[in-house]
């Protein structure tokens, strides 16, 4: 399956609340059920913290499925942040775009697939190269 991924602005024009409950859901044992729901929540302001420099992308390719980011897979991605070693990128490299961990190193960086069916990029300065954005959320369907 080819990599590839679609690059999407976010409409930020209009707020959506949503409703949100009080009470958390617990992923242990089941706690006492709430029947209302009192508070609201906009995901554009829960996920959009740098409207400016942020961008939906649909993933597609299967490079990052042992992190559970899987073809089909929409990332929010901000192009403000730094991105940390370790960090989720998505980056630029040699005209086509990809989504790997991001390992700094003294003379290289390194991209890193989630998939043993995929190699390490290793990124010199004769790549045309750029970290084009930090991933900060990932949304599935289930």
């Amino acid at each position: 399956m080819k990599e590839n991924i679609d690059i999407f602005t976010p409409l930020n024009d209009e707020s959506i609340e949503i409703p949100l409950s009080e009470e958390r859901v617990a992923a242990g044992f089941p706690s006492p059920a709430e029947d209302y729901v009192s508070l609201k929540l906009d995901l554009n302001k829960e996920l959009i913290k740098s409207p400016a420099s942020t961008f939906y992308a649909r993933v597609s390719g299967l490079s990052m499925i042992d992190e559970g980011i899987n073809d089909g897979d929409l990332l929010v991605i901000d192009k403000s942040l730094e991105p940390k070693d370790g960090s989720l990128t998505v980056c630029y490299i040699d005209g086509k775009f990809t989504l790997k961990r991001f390992e700094k190193h003294q003379n290289y960086a390194m991209l890193i697939p989630a998939n043993k069916n995929f190699t390490p990029i290793r990124v010199t300065a004769e790549n045309d190269f750029m970290v084009w954005g930090v991933v900060t959320y990932i949304i599935k369907r289930v």
